[in-house]
């Protein structure tokens, strides 16, 4: 008897394993799939012809104030720039950085927040994008 009791607790103890390992929340349901990182990442990021970093992020500044985002901090080592502005009743807030790709171009990303929530409307990105590409023209240009 003692035997078959020990075998039920041991058989109810993988039970409780088995049933507890079912709720938990996979890392990647949790975090988001993979794809639609990627996806978003993808979004966010353009490739600029210049090895000029510090006049990128120069543009970038401008740029981000010309959207009416107040410059919070900038570091040129770094390549990053995160400025705010309010939106309704919520403050955005966006980060951008700058960072060498190969020999010949920079990459940009864009990350804006929406109070705590991540942005990930694809046209919020490409306006930015189409901002930033208007204003490196005027600045090959030298139009001020």
């Amino acid at each position: 008897m003692r035997k078959l009791r020990n075998y039920f607790f041991v058989l109810l103890g993988l039970c409780l394993v088995v049933s507890l390992s079912g709720c938990a929340t996979p890392a990647s349901s949790a975090l988001g799939t993979e794809e639609s990182q990627v996806q978003l990442r993808s979004i966010q990021t353009r490739a600029f012809d210049t090895t000029d970093k510090k006049k990128m992020m120069q543009t970038v500044i401008s740029t981000m104030q010309d959207l009416d985002f107040v410059i919070e901090k900038a570091d040129f080592t770094l390549g990053s720039v995160t400025g705010s502005k309010f939106a309704g009743y919520e403050t955005v807030t966006m980060s951008v950085t700058v960072r060498q790709r190969g020999e010949k171009q920079l990459l940009v990303r864009a990350n804006a927040q929406y109070g705590v929530k991540s942005v990930e409307d694809p046209l919020t990105y490409q306006d930015f994008f189409t901002a930033l590409e208007k204003s490196m023209f005027l600045t090959a240009q030298q139009v001020d």
